[in-house]
């Protein structure tokens, strides 16, 4: 690991002036990505900003929604009574997420910051990769895939994102607030991460200095209508290799007044599917109209030579994840 700095600060604008007055500075709260990345050689930071200790922690009622600090620990938030009553898609999430030993220590801020998952990203001794050195080239493309996208993929990368608390966010429209040296600021989640395009190097639309102090869950009755389905190669400390969050909103004839579909393991960023939640719209949720729908939005996939089964499976994914959140109490 490269030799690097390290401040301890109490408030936020305190956090602010640290990262301004140092080059190659890195915020670190639970620190369970970046230290493995550090370790790695993957990032090196020069300098580490240690905002633990900033009062980010609470989670509040909010303009009818919640408020949940930067700092709240995964399994806070996942075990918190109103997260679960009434956002039990994101209770799911973070509990298919990691270990418990890692939950206790990840952050919620820090978990939107997760690095995209891929191999030859995370070993450096693969020189080919856009994201560690811009212009180098996909080792993936050629490589072993099985693990990567196929939706929303680029010419320099297919990465997939690893987060399993941002897709459920992606589908209950979370809101990102953040401060920095422009002042504070509002992300809505769809607009927070990026697809790879031609910078995969660049992973969010957060600006140079900017720190993450919340995330606003809005006020959504029905999102007690909701699931989290993980697929994964084991049950235990795996990431999704489809995942889906479904929020539902029918009415008393069971007629879809709102969907909202997010699916994870399939691309650089939370996938929103759009697509079959216009199909879904305005009809009965029931087997025949959810794999129409879900179909629909399969029809742009772009599967590599190790990851075609991707496609079936986040198809059939779609269809449980939906079909469970529309029977849910």
């Amino acid at each position: 690991m490269r030799p690097f700095t390290y401040t301890c600060v109490t408030t936020v604008e305190d956090a602010l002036k640290a990262y301004d007055q140092s080059a190659g500075v890195r915020f670190i709260g639970g620190g369970t990505n970046l230290i493995d990345l550090m370790k790695m050689g993957v990032e090196r930071p020069a300098h580490l900003v240690d905002i633990s200790r900033l009062p980010l922690s609470a989670i509040e009622e909010h303009e009818g929604g919640l408020r949940i600090g930067a700092l709240v620990t995964n399994t806070d938030a996942a075990n918190h009574e109103l997260i679960r009553t009434r956002y039990p898609v994101l209770s799911q999430a973070l509990l298919a997420g990691a270990t418990q030993q890692l939950r206790n220590k990840a952050t919620t801020g820090g978990n939107l910051l997760q690095r995209t998952r891929c191999y030859y990203f995370y070993d450096p001794s693969y020189r080919e990769c856009n994201k560690r050195v811009p212009g180098s080239g996909c080792a993936a493309k050629q490589g072993y895939n099985r693990i990567h996208a196929i939706l929303g993929a680029s010419e320099e990368c297919i990465a997939v994102h690893p987060s399993d608390m941002c897709v459920a966010l992606a589908a209950l429209d979370a809101v990102i607030r953040v401060e920095g040296p422009r002042g504070a600021r509002s992300i809505p989640i769809s607009e927070f991460h990026r697809l790879p395009g031609n910078t995969p190097q660049v992973e969010t639309n957060l600006r140079a200095g900017e720190l993450i102090t919340a995330i606003d869950l809005p006020a959504m009755p029905y999102a007690k209508r909701s699931t989290y389905l993980k697929v994964r190669d084991r049950n235990s400390y795996a990431f999704a290799l489809v995942s889906v969050a479904a929020v539902i909103d029918s009415d008393e004839d069971e007629i879809v007044r709102q969907a909202h579909i997010a699916l994870g393991g399939v691309a650089h960023k939370p996938w929103r599917a759009v697509k079959a939640e216009r199909m879904l719209t305005g009809k009965k949720a029931d087997e025949t109209t959810v794999r129409a729908a879900a179909e629909a939005e399969l029809q742009s996939a772009k599967p590599y030579h190790d990851n075609a089964f991707k496609v079936e499976l986040a198809r059939r994914s779609i269809v449980r994840a939906v079909l469970t959140a529309s029977s849910a109490a």
